[in-house]
């Protein structure tokens, strides 16, 4: 019987190393998950911020061109302008006082439907 017990003991901490080494392993591969997503993240933002600051410069410039090609072609220097900003006022009032935010709401809900499921039912499937 003591051989038994011995025997017993002995294995004992190996599982039980095994185990430490396991939940050890699962704890770097998490962090390493975490770590991935941060860096998709990252470089999401990254690309999203110089997108947007790309578009938002190109609108400036198209708008700056329109408001002078108005101005050549009404003989003004100042009418062309006028009527570029005169158009984003009425968009302005349109989207302040006449659109309703459930539209908004509407598009959200299609965009971002059950994307929690989607990316689960890709995950289960790999």
């Amino acid at each position: 019987m003591m051989n038994k017990d011995n025997g017993t003991r002995e294995k004992n901490p190996n599982l039980v190393e095994n185990l430490m080494g396991y939940i050890d392993t699962r704890i770097d591969i998490i962090k390493l998950e975490i770590q991935e997503k941060l860096k998709a993240s990252f470089v999401g933002l990254l690309h999203a911020v110089l997108l947007g600051f790309a578009a938002f410069m190109s609108v400036i410039f198209v708008n700056i061109f329109l408001g002078l090609l108005l101005n050549h072609l009404l003989g003004s220097s100042f009418w062309g302008f006028g009527i570029v900003a005169l158009f984003y006022i009425i968009i302005l009032v349109v989207l302040v006082i006449g659109l309703d935010k459930k539209v908004f709401n509407n598009l959200a809900d299609k965009t971002f439907d059950n994307t929690i499921y989607k990316t689960d039912k890709k995950e289960n499937s790999i």
